[in-house]
């Protein structure tokens, strides 16, 4: 989970030069291996069609074999001139990222976490370079909705043979997102259900970690969807989700998907202990839209106004304390190489 210390400045959104035109097999090399009796890497049915690969990775996160097992997925993938843009943590993604567009890569592979892809996105938002995920954090929440393996050598074949998928990105307060954004005790539950209790209990640790936060969580909220009032009252809970499942298979959004040009709303209404537990097994199940003490909707815009401030998350990454959370809808705005 992110601290408001690891909070990073604001990437400009990319803005650098068309990407080089997709050819059948890398040309980066400026030359053709078999013109020049070099030997070429093993045939494993995997055809390249990018120009030049960069893999952004945080050295602090660990998937199989770690970062040794992935260069040698690589090299026997055809791949192993990669460039590298290594980082020591995720609040330094956007500059890598940076640095690999201008290298020239049109594909890039972000090894890490929720943090790591969500500051990835935020960079690439509008650019035509595309994202492939190599799922290696503790929470990975993008890569699940998208079906993405945990595996490293599964995920580099979807890496470099999967299909595109271009997707819409949340904004909340000018930063985006891939999965979802909320304020009260949303936050709290992925805080405190992450580790050992998550591991231990499942979906039933989100049911424990919200009633312990209940008291803590309640505010005043106004509500705004699309420009007209929607909600205004007591509640526990705003989430807004651009995908519907979070951590530990708790499905908030069923209905949800990334590329239906809508973002989908709820509001946890509950002011007991007994109606809390009944509306978040609800939720732990995927069946929040039956409990009486959540109301959802869908829309393009949402305006939250809370009367005190308190910390939003963004892909289960923790931000400053707000009373008013802006979120908006960008279409189609990057491209994800998926299964």
């Amino acid at each position: 989970m992110l601290t408001h210390a690891d909070t990073p400045t604001r990437a400009a959104t990319w803005t650098g030069p068309d990407p080089l035109p997709r050819v059948g097999t890398r040309t980066n090399a400026g030359k053709n291996p078999r013109e020049h009796g070099e030997q070429t890497p093993p045939d494993l049915g995997l055809e390249l069609t990018m120009n030049r690969i960069a893999v952004v990775a945080h050295t602090g996160k660990s998937l199989g074999g770690g970062l040794d097992e992935l260069r040698e997925v690589l090299r026997l993938r055809g791949a192993g001139d990669a460039d590298w843009f290594p980082v020591k943590k995720s609040k330094f993604v956007p500059a890598a990222v940076n640095k690999a567009v201008k290298a020239g890569a049109d594909l890039i592979l972000i090894w890490g976490g929720d943090g790591s892809v969500q500051r990835c996105l935020d960079t690439l938002i509008g650019s035509p370079v595309r994202l492939a995920v190599l799922p290696a954090g503790t929470g990975n929440l993008f890569a699940t909705n998208l079906g993405i393996p945990k595996d490293v050598a599964d995920a580099v074949d979807v890496a470099l043979k999967g299909n595109e998928r271009r997707i819409d990105l949340g904004r909340a307060n000018g930063e985006a997102f891939g999965v979802m954004a909320g304020v009260g005790l949303d936050a709290k539950m992925i805080k405190d259900a992450d580790g050992g209790l998550k591991d231990a209990l499942g979906r039933l640790a989100y049911v424990w970690t919200g009633a312990r936060n209940i008291s803590s969580s309640r505010f005043t909220a106004r509500v705004d969807i699309d420009g007209k009032s929607w909600f205004k009252g007591q509640a526990g809970c705003v989430l807004v989700g651009n995908m519907g499942e979070l951590t530990g298979g708790i499905s908030a959004f069923p209905k949800a998907l990334p590329d239906d040009g809508l973002l989908d709303v709820g509001v946890i209404t509950a002011d007991s202990l007994l109606d809390w537990t009944r509306a978040l097994a609800k939720t732990a199940t995927g069946r929040a839209a039956d409990s009486p003490f959540v109301e959802q909707i869908q829309a393009r815009k949402i305006d939250i106004h809370i009367n005190r401030k308190m910390r939003y998350e963004i892909d289960g990454g923790e931000r400053k304390k707000v009373d008013r959370l802006k979120i908006t809808l960008k279409t189609g705005a990057v491209v994800v190489m998926v299964p």
